[in-house]
C-alpha cells in the first residue's frame, strides 16, 4: 500500500529510446547542466525540456499552467518513432502545487502535440496569505500524525478538484501505525483543517486486511526450506595480487526460493559482503529489530566463504538471501525488459533491509529509505520474515510508480486505509509488474503466475489473482468498474485493473499456463482473446511512463493503453483493439466514463 506523499523531488532527466516491444532506456541521469544527447536523434535532452516548457506556456488553455507557474523538469522520454515526452513537476509563485503534475508530449520536430495532466482546473488559491503560521501548523501536524513535526513549508494543495493555500509538514516516529515511521500531513493554511496524513511508506498488507485476519483468526505461516546449509568454501591461494573489493559469485539458501546464485563483493581472502556490484551496489543489511529509516545505520552482512542462509529462520542471514534475491530479479526484470536502470531509472542501487523492528508483520517499500523494509512477522499471525518474491516485486514497483505517475489514493481514513481509483490503479501496477517479476525469475520453487501472494500460507491459498480478482475474499477485491469504485479501498479497487490486464494478456474463459488453472469472467459475456504477456506488458508499462500522472483513474487508464498501443504496435492493431475490449470487458467504456473527475 502506498502512502500518498507529495515531497520536493531532485530534477532529474531520463531518456528513454524504447524500441517497440518490451525495449528500454538509453540513459538516466541527473540534470547537471550538461546537455545529455540521445544518440539516434541528436536532440539534446535540454532542448527537448526547453521546447516542452514553451510549449506548455504557448498552450496554457490545454496544459492549464498559468501565470507566476514554474515548470521543473522531472523526466524526458523518447520515443523510437520520434514522440517525447516531458514529464513536469509544477511550482505556483514559488509553491509546490500538489497534484499539478503534467506530462508534455511532443513530435520528433518538437512540435506540441497534447498533454496529460493531473488537475484539470486551475492552481491558483483563492489567497496567498496563510492565517496560520508555520509553528501552529507544525503543532496541528505534530499531534494529528502523533509523532515530531518537521519544518513546515507552504504549497498549494491542487488537489480533489481545488486549489488551497495549505502547508506541508513532515513528520518522523509517528506512533499511528504498527510501525513507526515518517508522515506527510497537509494542514490547510486558511482554516487550519488537515488536508490528508498519509504514511510515507508503502505498506504490503494494508490495516484492513490485517484486521480481517485477525477477525477471522486466521494465520500465515508459509513453507519455508529445509536445506542443511552447504559446506565451507575452500579459497584457493591467490597466484597473483587481488586489489579488493572483486566481484564475486556466492550461493544463497533461502526461506521460499531455494538454493540461488548471488553475486557478491569479496573485500579481502575470506571475507564477502552481501552487496552485488553488478546491479549498481544493490545491498541487503539487518536492520537488527530496529525501526530503521536510515541504510547506513543497518549492519552489513558479511561471511568468510560467501555461502549465505541456511533455508530457515536461524540463521539472520536467510531472510537476507530472499530479500537480495528478490531485489535483483525485480531490477533484472525491469532492465531486460525495458532497459530501466533502477528503480527511479537513476543507476543507483536498489536496497534492502531484513528484520525490520520488533514484531512487524509487513513489509514496505519506504521512500524515505529508498529502500525495501521487511518485517519478522509478529509471531502469532504471521509466523515467518515477509520476503517472498512477489512482495519484493510489489513493493519496488510502488518505487517504480513513485518515480514515475506518483499515482494517489484520493483519501486516507484514521485506520491509514486508503481508498480511490489512481490508488487502487498504484496496487493493481504493482501486482500486474510483481508477477512478471516472477515470469522472468522463473524459479522453480517459486513457480510464475498470475496469483499474488500464494506463498504467504493463507486458507484462500493467495492474497490476490489477475484473472478472477473477486476470487479474493480477504479483501473483497471487484472484478468490474462502478462507480462506487471510485472510493474503494485500494487492494479490494485494484482488481478492475488487473483484471484488464490479465484480458489483455492471455484472454478470457478457461486456461492452463504453467501448472496453473485460471478461468477470467468478462462484465458483459463477451470474448477476450488475449495478445500475450509480452505486448500487454509493453503497453501497460509505457502507459505508465508517458501516459499517467498523479490522478490518474481507470478510464484515465484506458486511454493511457490505448495511445500506448498505438505507439508500440499502431492504431490500427489488433493490440490496439483488444486493449479496448479489455477494458470494456471490465466496464471501463467512453460511454461511461464520469461527467467530471480530479
Amino acid at each position: 500500500m502506498r502512502g500518498p506523499h507529495i515531497r520536493s523531488l531532485a530534477v532529474a532527466v531520463a531518456v528513454t529510446t524504447a524500441a517497440t516491444g518490451l525495449a528500454g532506456t538509453a540513459f538516466a541521469g541527473p540534470v547537471t547542466g550538461t546537455d545529455r544527447a540521445t544518440a539516434s536523434t541528436g536532440t539534446s535532452a535540454a532542448s527537448v525540456v526547453a521546447a516542452a516548457r514553451a510549449a506548455a506556456f504557448a498552450h496554457a488553455t490545454a496544459t492549464g499552467v498559468t501565470r507566476g507557474d514554474e515548470l521543473r523538469a522531472q523526466d524526458v522520454l523518447i520515443d523510437p518513432e520520434g514522440a517525447r515526452h516531458v514529464r513536469f513537476l509544477r511550482t505556483h509563485q514559488g509553491m509546490p502545487v500538489l497534484g499539478g503534475d503534467l506530462v508534455v508530449h511532443l513530435s520528433h520536430r518538437l512540435a506540441y502535440t497534447g498533454v496529460t495532466r493531473a488537475a484539470d482546473h486551475s492552481v491558483s488559491p483563492a489567497t496567498t496569505r496563510p492565517e496560520l503560521t508555520a509553528t501552529q501548523a507544525e503543532a496541528k501536524a505534530a499531534t494529528v500524525a502523533r509523532g515530531d513535526a518537521g519544518t513546515a513549508e507552504l504549497v498549494v494543495d491542487a488537489r480533489d478538484g481545488g486549489a488551497a493555500l495549505a502547508y506541508r509538514i513532515p513528520v518522523s516516529d509517528s506512533s499511528t501505525a504498527d510501525a513507526t515511521g515518517t508522515r506527510t500531513v497537509v494542514v490547510d493554511a486558511v482554516t487550519g483543517t488537515i488536508r490528508s496524513n498519509t504514511p510515507d511508506s508503502d505498506e504490503f498488507l494494508s490495516p484492513k486486511l490485517l484486521d480481517t485476519l485477525r477477525e477471522r483468526g486466521e494465520t500465515m505461516d508459509p513453507a519455508t526450506g529445509t536445506a542443511v546449509q552447504p559446506t565451507s568454501l575452500t579459497s584457493a591461494t591467490a597466484s597473483r595480487a587481488v586489489h579488493y573489493p572483486v566481484t564475486a559469485s556466492g550461493t544463497g539458501t533461502s526461506l521460499f526460493v531455494g538454493k540461488v546464485p548471488l553475486t557478491t563483493s569479496r573485500t579481502a581472502r575470506t571475507s564477502y559482503l552481501l552487496k552485488d556490484p553488478t546491479r549498481w551496489g544493490t545491498e541487503t543489511r539487518d536492520a537488527k529489530g530496529r525501526e530503521l529509516e536510515n541504510f547506513a545505520q543497518g549492519k552489513k552482512f558479511t561471511t568468510t566463504n560467501d555461502k549465505w542462509g541456511n533455508g530457515a529462520v536461524s540463521r539472520r542471514d536467510s531472510a537476507a538471501v530472499d530479500a537480495q534475491y528478490g531485489i535483483s530479479k525485480t531490477l533484472d526484470f525491469y532492465k531486460k525488459t525495458f532497459g530501466r536502470k533502477g528503480i527511479a531509472n537513476n543507476g543507483k542501487a536498489a536496497r534492502g533491509m531484513v528484520h525490520f523492528g520488533k514484531k512487524v508483520a509487513n513489509a514496505f517499500w519506504d521512500s524515505t529509505c529508498g529502500c525495501m523494509l521487511y518485517g519478522d512477522g509478529d509471531g502469532d499471525m504471521f509466523k515467518k520474515p515477509l520476503v517472498v518474491l512477489d512482495v519484493t516485486g510489489h513493493e519496488l514497483t510502488h518505487g517504480v510508480v513513485d518515480a514515475t505517475a506518483k499515482l494517489e489514493p484520493t483519501r486516507v481514513d484514521a485506520q491509514g486505509n486508503q481508498f480511490g481509483e489512481p490508488g487502487s490503479l498504484n496496487e493493481s501496477l504493482a501486482d500486474i509488474f510483481g508477477s512478471n517479476v516472477e515470469f522472468s525469475a522463473n524459479n522453480a520453487k517459486n513457480p510464475p503466475n498470475y496469483l499474488i501472494g500464494e506463498k504467504l500460507g493463507l486458507a484462500q491459498k493467495f492474497l490476490r489473482r489477475l484473472d478472477h480478482p473477486s476470487l479474493d475474499k480477504l479483501e473483497g477485491t471487484i472484478d468490474y468498474w462502478s462507480p462506487q469504485a471510485y472510493d474503494a479501498e485500494v487492494h479490494a479497487g485494484s482488481g478492475v485493473s488487473s483484471h484488464a490486464y490479465y484480458l489483455l494478456a492471455e484472454g478470457s474463459g478457461s486456461k492452463k499456463i504453467g501448472g496453473f488453472t485460471y478461468d477470467s469472467p468478462t462484465y458483459d459475456g463477451s470474448t477476450v482473446t488475449g495478445i500475450g504477456r509480452t505486448k500487454a506488458t509493453a503497453i501497460f508499462y509505457r502507459a505508465l511512463t508517458r501516459y499517467m500522472v498523479s490522478t490518474t483513474d481507470f478510464h484515465d487508464a484506458r486511454v493511457a493503453t490505448l495511445k500506448a498501443a498505438a505507439d508500440l504496435y499502431g492504431a490500427n492493431s489488433t493490440a490496439y483493439k483488444t486493449v479496448d475490449q479489455a477494458w470494456a470487458a471490465v466496464n471501463v467504456t467512453v460511454a461511461n466514463t464520469p461527467a467530471a473527475r480530479h
